[in-house]
């Protein structure tokens, strides 16, 4: 990939998928340079909650040293969000993948600095991993938070939540396990809420959106779009 996307400081924590003509993406490729701190975690904390990429079914219960319920994260940004509800859900494993290098030195910081032992990191592509690393009713929930709306028309085609990511992520959820999403521009939250409907072993949790879960805390900028009168949504669908 060589289209760039800012750090996502701002606009949530998960990436974009880019329409590409040998296949889905679950992200495009950001500018950012790696703090001293951020490299230090990389440097120092990665090798033990890093996890390579394999084309082959991850063992989750060797990878996080425990059975416990399974959490998909794509795309986690700046990692405020994802280290907040893991530090609320101990009783959960946190599977999340970025290939923001700052992003992920920046969760790793985190990690060190509040002893999270429930998290675990997949520098790759979050389409890849599903493919090969995910078994199907393998996860118990999965989280999209403020993924790039891309505002243009012309750019629709780039939005995360499109039919087929959809369908490959139900396939994974165990029944009655959950899909979270959220977002803060009212257009995607529209098509979000069709799409999901769309998908077949999808049931949505709400007569239409969901009131937001506990467990999501409101990042720095959804505070300040509040304050600006802004909406935020959230969509929370079940497994069927």
């Amino acid at each position: 990939m060589t289209e760039t996307l800012s750090p996502q400081d701002n606009h949530g924590s998960a990436p974009a998928e880019v329409a590409h003509p040998k296949g889905i993406k679950s992200y495009v490729r950001r500018a950012g340079r790696t703090t001293t701190g951020q490299a230090k975690a990389l440097e120092d904390l990665g090798p033990r909650y890093v996890l390579d990429y394999a084309s082959a079914p991850l063992d989750a219960r060797a990878a996080f040293g425990r059975s416990a319920p399974l959490i998909l994260e794509i795309g986690f940004g700046m990692g405020d969000a994802t280290a907040h509800i893991a530090g609320v859900r101990p009783t959960d494993n946190f599977l999340c993948c970025e290939v923001h290098e700052p992003g992920v030195g920046a969760l790793l910081k985190r990690i060190g600095e509040q002893g999270i032992e429930n998290i675990r990191i997949l520098q790759h592509d979050a389409v890849e991993v599903l493919e090969h690393m995910l078994a199907p009713a393998s996860l118990d929930g999965v989280h999209i938070f403020f993924p790039d709306p891309w505002h243009k028309k012309r750019h629709h085609k780039r939005r995360l939540i499109q039919p087929p990511l959809v369908a490959r992520l139900a396939d994974r959820l165990k029944p009655g396990g959950y899909l979270h999403c959220a977002t803060d521009w009212q257009p995607y939250a529209e098509q979000m809420l069709q799409v999901l409907s769309a998908e077949p072993l999808l049931a949505n949790s709400a007569p239409g959106y969901a009131p937001q879960p506990a467990y999501r805390p409101l990042t720095k900028f959804e505070n300040r779009g509040l304050r600006l009168g802004h909406g935020v949504w959230d969509l929370v669908f079940r497994r069927c």
